[in-house]
């Protein structure tokens, strides 16, 4: 069986701003705001500078945390991390099956029924019709949603929503888990339950990568701690060495 491995090489990723000279000035400084840096390529096409020169291997076992301020870049390497996103220069290789817990309502129809829904976003996580029927009742009774499964989302309430979303995203049980921040969804009774299922997919993924603002997470949860700042990796290390140069 091959390893599990993700592995960074002075990877960038910049991302070409069009119709630039429509822009008004404020417009273009709210991009500076992301975190990223207003740049020019060769051809003069104005970029932002998302991420800069990132290189890390992170092998099975590994629990990572990804610390930094609002707009250091965490967002944008966890996509990068699912594949959504290729490096403009160096390289980026991810050896495993990668699993996203950043957009639970990816896919999420309004006008489908909650069973269409359920197909619709499991083939979106790259489940096959086969896995998706064998796992069909599990993540109704999951959902707790009873005859409303067979209703339009858009008759939903906020909660059940959630419900839905969170059942049908977290029966994939990937190598690579991507979450960005700690999941907490619906009442208490069926928080416990969202709770563990998060504790069962996480100690059952070989990679865990998980960006949050929180300390105590962080420090519960991880093993290694990327700190990421204005797109680039500032320290990359222990999570009993690195924590607390950045909250203190």
């Amino acid at each position: 069986m091959s390893m599990v491995e993700i592995n960074f090489a002075n990877a960038h990723f910049d991302f070409p701003i069009y119709n630039t000279s429509s822009r008004s000035f404020a417009s273009r400084m709210l991009n500076v705001a992301t975190g990223g840096n207003l740049d020019k390529d060769a051809s003069g096409q104005v970029v932002v500078k998302a991420l800069t020169d990132i290189t890390f291997t992170i092998t099975e076992g590994e629990r990572v945390g990804l610390i930094g301020h609002n707009g250091a870049g965490k967002s944008t390497l966890l996509r990068a991390l699912t594949g959504a996103f290729e490096p403009s220069l160096g390289s980026a290789s991810i050896s495993g099956q990668v699993g996203s817990l950043i957009d639970l309502s990816l896919g999420i129809n309004s006008e489908a029924t909650g069973m269409e829904n359920i197909v619709i976003r499991a083939t979106l996580l790259g489940m096959s019709r086969a896995e998706i029927r064998s796992h069909l009742d599990e993540i109704i009774e999951f959902s707790e949603l009873g005859r409303f499964i067979d209703m339009p989302v858009r008759t939903y309430s906020t909660g059940m929503n959630l419900r839905l979303a969170f059942a049908v995203s977290t029966v994939f049980r990937p190598q690579i888990l991507l979450m960005d921040e700690w999941l907490s969804v619906g009442d208490e009774n069926f928080r416990k339950k969202a709770e563990k299922r998060l504790r069962d997919i996480t100690e059952q993924s070989k990679i865990l990568v998980i960006a949050s603002h929180s300390r105590e997470l962080i420090e519960r949860t991880c093993n290694r701690v990327l700190w990421l700042d204005h797109g680039q990796i500032r320290a990359d290390g222990p999570v009993s060495e690195v924590v607390p140069l950045y909250f203190s």
